[in-house]
């Protein structure tokens, strides 16, 4: 009797979070550290920010293109963020799962519901807490890279996502990045374990319950 070869269904890890909160920090350094997980990467019509490159942040596709994929049902989800569109290839994301591989996302609150309505069984939703929204709006200014209108509209859609905070099954507040980031790898491991997840299990047991001591 083995538990060789063991056979794990992926799961879809959603992490939502407003601007400013880490949410990027925290995810790349979860996917660095765990090679079973990997980064959905989102397609947009937004230009890149400095740093940004094609394929490692996103897909940078102009609207008429981003539009023909709509039309061909090529996203596990979409949407209008911003006046930007955004939106997951559903194709690498479910080849993923097939092979027992785990997806993470770096998503908004719309998206998140979009995928999980989708495929309930597999997603994993996740929110990320700012310590304040003094805080947030503090880091928003520093990185320099939106106008005040935006982020006035990134702390109102704070508020709006935060009074949603119960329909996630974890919440995280990044006041101590360390910690935050303790909480979420602790959240991604407990999944991975899951009894329907480990679809190993069922012949394995059955082999146990039949061995014979003899």
């Amino acid at each position: 009797m083995s538990s060789e070869g063991r056979t794990v269904r992926g799961l879809l890890m959603m992490i939502v979070a407003p601007s400013g909160v880490g949410k990027t920090s925290l995810t790349r350094r979860l996917v660095a550290d765990h090679p079973d997980l990997h980064l959905s990467i989102s397609a947009t019509t937004r230009a890149p920010r400095p740093g940004e490159h094609e394929g490692r942040d996103y897909h940078f596709v102009d609207r008429a293109a981003f539009e023909s994929m709509i039309k061909d049902d090529a996203f596990l989800e979409w949407a209008e963020v911003y006046g930007n569109l955004y939106g997951s290839p559903a194709g690498p994301i479910l080849d993923a799962l097939d092979r027992g591989e785990s997806v993470l996302f770096d998503i908004d609150y719309q998206g998140a519901m979009a995928v999980h309505q989708r495929a309930p069984e597999d997603s994993v939703l996740v929110y990320i807490l700012p310590p304040s929204l003094a805080e947030m709006s503090r880091r928003l200014h520093a990185r320099s890279q939106d106008s005040e209108a935006v982020i006035a509209q990134r702390i109102a859609r704070a508020k709006e996502e935060v009074s949603q905070w119960q329909a996630f099954d974890y919440v995280i507040l990044n006041e101590d990045f360390d910690r935050a980031y303790a909480d979420l790898a602790h959240i991604f491991h407990a999944e991975r374990l899951r009894r329907d997840r480990n679809l190993w299990l069922a012949p394995f047991l059955d082999e146990l319950i039949a061995e014979s001591l003899d």
